[in-house]
Order: structure tokens, then C-alpha cells, then sequence
């Protein structure tokens, strides 16, 4: 009886250790995330800690949002970052320090987001970006086919820029991109994308390198990727660290780390699988426009939705009660069976 009720006893603590361990494992994750601001990168693919800010049980790409303004935008989310609850639920109020009445978008993986409470895990890549044109709403989410990459020098690299866009019937799709001028650390090149989206680059320099891309008659969203080289000739002059962004924020080259990342933790994205949503934008006109297409985030009651404890997301997904509660189930069975053993006996 008593090797029994040791034996139920231990099977118990084992499971509560597990529970607890997967619990710890949902509590925070290492994404990537990109900030445009208006047609301008402020934060190009940075790895950040994501832990649940806004209390609902789960890690959301508002979490990321979050993180993400806390390490790189000066001042902090406080500053930089708020979000505001509407009939549709969830959405951004302020981002980069711009609010401008509700019009940004996000994307996850380079899918489209239906709301900010969406789930993010570890190794998925965030984007968000304040709309430079937010009456007409011309900007276009773009995006490479790969976001990290260790080449050898005199290389050559394909790369292939698509954005996302909607048909005539307001159903989403992705469109390469054409004509599309290449940029390495923030210069332009002589390199233009070509009818199917492609561009090759040749790289010589070691070390890192963002690549991304301008165009001059269609607006698109800077799309981020990182070239890391190695065989060539060695850098004269070290990058700069002094940023090229408004004195609000800080340079995303700010720190040797956080603009080193290993190719090998690249996320876990599929760069060319179409959007199965309608992109998050918002503005009144698209929202009378298409059904398919995100509803407006117009400014209601909640204005301090910035806060770390914000409740404005519902909650969902699994907590540490439902794990205390299956582990006191557990002992409770425990007892039951040692009680029936006693009464046999």
C-alpha cells in the first residue's frame, strides 16, 4: 500500500514539474521584428524578448509591438507605443511615436494579421509600419523571399521582392514587385528589380549588410534582408551608430548585438505563401470599400491601453490554474484509489 501511494504520489510531482516547465516556455519567446515609419526603416529585423505584457494568457504580436518600442524606441512603449480597444477589438493608437488616427498595418511571417491579440512563438518575424499615405492608404506591405543569409563574397545573390495587394473583387494577393531600386546599408544602387520581382547583387565587403528596396511610383513598405559576407576585403570604416531617424528614436544599428544575428535563427517564415487574410489597414475608405478588409480603428474610450497591464485583449489560451488544477486532480485520484485500496483490505 504505501509503495502505491508512493509511487501515485511521485507520478504527480513529475507531472507538476512538466506543466510548470511548459507554462515557464509560454511565458516568452525570441522574435524578429520590423518598424517602418512612414516608408522609413527604424527597426529592421531585431530580435527581441517577448513576454506577456497585457496579462491575456498568450504571447500576441502586440507583445512583440511592445518589446520591441521598449528596447529600441527612446523613452520606451510609454513613449513610443499605445493601443486603444474598439468594436473590432484590439488595435494600435500610437506607433513610433506617430499617431494618425488609426492607420498602420501588421503582418506576421509575412501573412496578413487579423488583429493585434493574433499568437506570435518563438522565431517568427513581426512587422508593422505607419502608413505614409493614410487618407489613400497607397502603401504596400513588401518582402523579400529570405530575411538572413551567410554568403561568400563575389556571390551572386537572387532575390525576390513581392508585396502584398488585392485583386478587383478586394480578394487579397501578392504581385511582385517591378522596377523596385535596390538599397545595401542605406545607399541606392544601380539594381532594379525585374518583371517577375527578381534582383542580383553581388556583395565584396565582409561583415553585415541590410539590403532593401525604394520605388518610385508605387509606395511599398521597406523589405528587409540580411547579407552576412564573409571572403572578402575588410570594411575601411566601421558603421556608424548615429542614427538617421527623427531624435525620438533610436538607430537600428545601434549595438554590435542586436544588429548581429546568426542565419541559423532566422524565422520560421514562408516569404512567398500568399496572405490568407486581408492585410490590417485601416481607414474609413477601405472599410466601406471591402468587407474582406480590416474595419476602421477609430479612437474610442481607452486611451492608457499602453500600459503593461493592459486587459484590453480577451483572454485566451492555457494559464498556470489550469495546470495547478489538473495537478490537485491528480492528488485528489490519489487519495481516492489509496481510500478503495483500504477499504479492500
Amino acid at each position: 500500500m504505501k509503495r502505491l501511494f508512493a509511487i501515485l504520489i511521485a507520478a504527480v510531482m513529475v507531472f507538476s514539474v512538466f506543466a510548470v516547465c511548459a507554462a515557464a516556455e509560454e511565458k516568452s519567446a525570441e522574435v524578429y521584428v520590423t518598424i517602418s515609419d512612414k516608408g522609413v526603416l527604424a527597426v529592421a529585423a531585431k530580435k527581441v524578448a517577448v513576454t506577456d505584457i497585457d496579462g491575456d494568457g498568450k504571447l500576441t504580436i502586440n507583445d512583440a509591438l511592445y518589446a520591441a518600442h521598449e528596447k529600441f524606441y527612446t523613452g520606451g512603449a510609454a513613449k513610443g507605443y499605445e493601443t486603444e480597444t474598439t468594436q473590432w477589438g484590439l488595435g494600435i493608437k500610437k506607433l513610433w511615436g506617430t499617431a494618425n488616427g488609426g492607420s498602420y498595418g501588421y503582418f506576421v511571417n509575412n501573412a496578413s494579421a487579423w488583429s493585434m491579440t493574433d499568437p506570435v512563438k518563438k522565431g517568427d518575424y513581426v512587422a508593422a509600419y505607419v502608413f505614409s499615405e493614410p487618407k489613400t492608404l497607397a502603401d504596400k506591405y513588401s518582402y523579400f523571399d529570405k530575411l538572413f543569409e551567410d554568403v561568400k563574397a563575389d556571390k551572386e545573390v537572387t532575390l525576390t521582392l513581392t508585396k502584398a495587394d488585392f485583386d478587383e473583387n478586394w480578394a487579397p494577393i501578392t504581385v511582385p514587385v517591378e522596377g523596385a531600386v535596390i538599397t545595401v546599408d542605406n545607399k541606392a544602387t544601380a539594381i532594379k528589380t525585374d518583371a517577375k520581382g527578381k534582383a542580383v547583387i553581388k556583395l565584396d565587403t565582409n561583415g553585415e549588410h541590410l539590403i532593401s528596396a525604394t520605388c518610385k511610383d508605387q509606395v511599398i513598405v521597406p523589405p528587409v534582408y540580411y547579407a552576412k559576407v564573409t571572403g572578402g576585403i575588410e570594411p575601411t570604416v566601421k558603421p556608424t551608430e548615429k542614427s538617421t531617424e527623427k531624435s525620438t528614436e533610436k538607430s537600428t544599428e545601434e549595438s554590435t548585438e542586436e544588429s548581429t544575428v546568426a542565419p541559423t535563427q532566422a524565422p520560421t517564415q514562408a516569404p512567398t505563401q500568399a496572405p490568407t487574410q486581408a492585410p490590417t489597414q485601416v481607414s474609413t475608405q477601405k472599410a466601406t470599400q471591402a468587407a474582406t478588409q480590416a474595419p476602421t480603428r477609430k479612437a474610442t474610450t481607452n486611451n492608457s491601453s499602453s500600459s503593461k497591464n493592459n486587459t484590453n485583449a480577451v483572454t485566451t489560451g492555457p494559464s498556470d490554474t489550469v495546470y495547478l488544477m489538473i495537478v490537485i486532480g491528480l492528488a485528489a485520484l490519489a487519495v481516492v484509489l489509496l481510500a478503495k485500496k483500504r477499504n479492500e483490505e
